[in-house]
């Protein structure tokens, strides 16, 4: 069984171990990525593989396919025993990390930080539809991407050549 690592009010949970990439290290990320969005509360980050992904994307969002990330707002829940306020858990499959890094030429450990940041600022409440952001989420992830010192967003690799996100 992983380990959790613990960072600032952040659990990382590495099921599924990704070369370059420890739990420790994506824990501090993770609080820099958080603080950067304004996103405050306690977040729980969870690397897992395709299987559960897909499980997940199934029963919450009914799709029945594995996906990159997935974020679970808490919805005001508390954590009692810590009196924290719980902001929400993101989930990344390794599997399709480690692929999109191949396919865009940077290291998975890129990928993964690229998800979180994407997860973090759903939890934060963006929304990347276009109808309803008007590209505010894609602006904003472009910016943390830059402050962060990461390879391009994740919204922003998804707009077709119409410029409109998918």
């Amino acid at each position: 069984m992983p380990s959790p690592s613990f960072w600032d009010g952040l659990v990382v949970i590495l099921e599924k171990r990704i070369r370059g990439v420890s739990a420790a290290a994506l824990a501090r990320f993770a609080g820099r990525a958080q603080r950067a969005a304004g996103l405050r509360g306690r977040v729980s980050i969870l690397v897992t593989g395709n299987a559960e992904l897909r499980r997940l994307n199934r029963r919450y969002r009914h799709k029945d396919k594995a996906t990159d990330v997935l974020s679970f707002t808490a919805d005001g829940v508390r954590a009692s025993r810590l009196h924290l306020q719980m902001a929400g858990d993101i989930a990344i499959s390794a599997e399709v990390a480690a692929e999109n890094a191949r396919r865009l030429g940077h290291s998975a450990a890129a990928e993964v930080k690229i998800l979180i940041l994407h997860g973090l600022l759903h939890l934060a409440g963006f929304d990347h539809d276009h109808a309803r952001d008007r590209g505010q989420m894609r602006r904003k992830e472009e910016n943390l991407r830059r402050r962060l010192g990461l390879p391009g967003s994740l919204i922003q690799r998804s707009i077709p050549a119409t410029g409109k996100e998918s």
